[in-house]
C-alpha cells in the first residue's frame, strides 16, 4: 500500500507544480522520476514522453500512467494517473469559481502574464534537456532540424512528425546495420 501512495504522492507534487502543459512538466518529471525516485532512467522518461506525445490524450497522462505501470502494473497506472490529474481537477475547480469574477483585474491578469512567461522558460529547458540526450549524432540533428521546419513552418501535427521519424529511424537503423556501422 506504502508503495501505491508514493506514487499517487509523487506525481501528485509533479502536477502541482506543473504550470504550462506537458512539455513544461518534463523537468519536474526528470526530477522526481528519474533523479529522486530512480523509477525510469532519463532514456525510458523520454520514450515515454515520446509514445505519450502520439497517443490520443493529455502528454503529462499518458507519461505518468507509463511510469505507474512500469512500477506497479494496473494499480500503479491508476494511482499514477490519479496523482497528476487530481491538482488540476482541484485548481481548476477553484478558478472556474472565482476567474469570471476577477479576470478582468490587473493584478490577475498580469499574473497570468508571469505565468505564460515562466511555462515558456520551462519549455525551453525541457527543449534543451531533450536535445542534449536525444540528438546523438549528425542523423539526428538533421531529424531536429526537419523537425522543427516541417511543424513550424508547414504546421504538419506531432502525430505526423513522430510517424515519419519513426520509420525515418528504422530506415536509418536498417542503412547502418548494412554498412556494418555504428551510429
Amino acid at each position: 500500500m506504502k508503495e501505491y501512495i508514493e506514487l499517487f504522492t509523487s506525481f501528485f507534487k509533479v502536477g502541482i507544480m506543473t504550470f504550462g502543459g506537458g512539455m513544461a512538466m518534463l523537468p519536474m518529471l526528470q526530477a522526481e522520476i528519474v533523479d529522486k525516485k530512480g523509477w525510469a532512467t532519463e532514456d525510458e522518461l523520454l520514450n515515454y514522453y515520446a509514445v505519450g506525445q502520439c497517443t490520443p490524450g493529455i502528454i503529462a497522462v499518458n507519461t505518468a500512467t507509463f511510469v505507474g505501470y512500469k512500477q506497479k502494473k494496473t494499480l500503479g497506472a491508476a494511482c499514477t494517473t490519479l496523482g497528476v490529474v487530481f491538482p488540476s481537477l482541484l485548481i481548476i475547480m477553484m478558478v472556474a469559481a472565482f476567474l469570471g469574477n476577477v479576470s478582468e483585474y490587473p493584478i490577475v491578469q498580469n499574473a497570468l502574464w508571469g505565468i505564460r512567461v515562466a511555462a515558456c522558460a520551462l519549455i525551453l529547458s525541457s527543449i534543451i534537456k531533450l536535445f542534449k540526450s536525444g540528438v546523438k549524432n549528425l542523423f539526428g540533428m538533421i531529424m531536429f532540424l526537419m523537425a522543427i521546419l516541417v511543424t513550424g513552418v508547414f504546421g504538419i501535427t506531432s502525430v505526423v512528425m513522430v510517424i515519419v521519424a519513426i520509420v525515418a529511424g528504422n530506415l536509418y537503423r536498417m542503412i547502418l546495420d548494412r554498412k556494418g556501422g555504428k551510429s
